[in-house]
């Protein structure tokens, strides 16, 4: 419903209230842009002042934690669920569900895969069209590449 309407800051949020309703858990001031995917629901906590961004995809098959001001940029994807082989095929393989966490304050640029049992720290930024697959716990820090690496300590919490 809330799809054709403009992305300006109140209907952004009304959106974020609306997803909250299913949600684990969610702050205040929670912004969704109207073309973002959230599925899983129940197994997903976000923190206050989170934004969403265009065309981005959230499948909480497992368990995302999402703390207060993170930054989702355009068509990022956060999956905390994966595909297993039964008799040599993924389409009847047992589902393996992980958790995902995102620490306060991180930013993750445009593009870039969030991969089951994976971390991004307080305040770091992971770069855009990177794909981060394992638990970071360097905070203040710049993460990128595929599979994302540590770039980077920031100097005075600066990019």
């Amino acid at each position: 419903m809330l799809y054709f309407f403009p992305d300006i800051p109140i209907i952004m949020r009304f959106r974020g209230f609306l997803y909250g309703l299913g949600m684990k858990k969610c702050g205040k001031d929670f912004q969704v842009t109207h073309d973002a995917i959230i599925k899983g629901l129940q197994s997903i906590m976000v923190g206050s002042n989170c934004f969403v961004g265009n065309s981005s995809v959230i499948m909480g098959n497992g368990y995302i934690i999402i703390e207060d001001q993170v930054m989702l940029a355009p068509h990022v994807i956060l999956i905390s669920g994966n595909h297993t082989s039964k008799n040599g095929s993924y389409r009847y393989g047992q589902g393996d569900v992980g958790r995902i966490f995102i620490g306060k304050g991180a930013w993750i640029a445009g593009n870039s895969t969030i991969q089951k049992d994976s971390a991004l720290p307080a305040n770091s930024v992971l770069s855009a069209n990177s794909f981060l697959n394992k638990i970071y716990t360097e905070e203040n820090s710049v993460y990128g590449g595929v599979p994302a690496k540590l770039l980077r300590i920031k100097d005075n919490n600066n990019a």
